[in-house]
């Protein structure tokens, strides 16, 4: 993982809103999947610091919450 803070809304990445964030708008997780990267920032700070995740990284994570329905 790493932290990328040039990553922004005009990089011409398709950012999706996760399906488990709050209404409230205060946890709420976008990600986006580039070519050798799959990218996570805080939707209420989309011009902040996005983490960066090997494809390999990001399938170790979705299998892992996968397990756990509390995740």
């Amino acid at each position: 993982m790493s932290v990328d803070e040039n990553v922004h809304a005009s990089s011409g990445l398709a950012w999706f809103t996760s399906s488990h964030s709050g209404g409230g708008g205060g946890e709420c997780v976008e990600v986006a999947a580039g070519t050798a990267a799959v990218h996570v920032r805080d939707s209420g700070n989309r011009t902040g610091p996005v983490l960066d995740f090997t494809p390999e990284q990001w399938a170790s994570f979705v299998v892992f919450a996968a397990g756990h329905p509390s995740v």
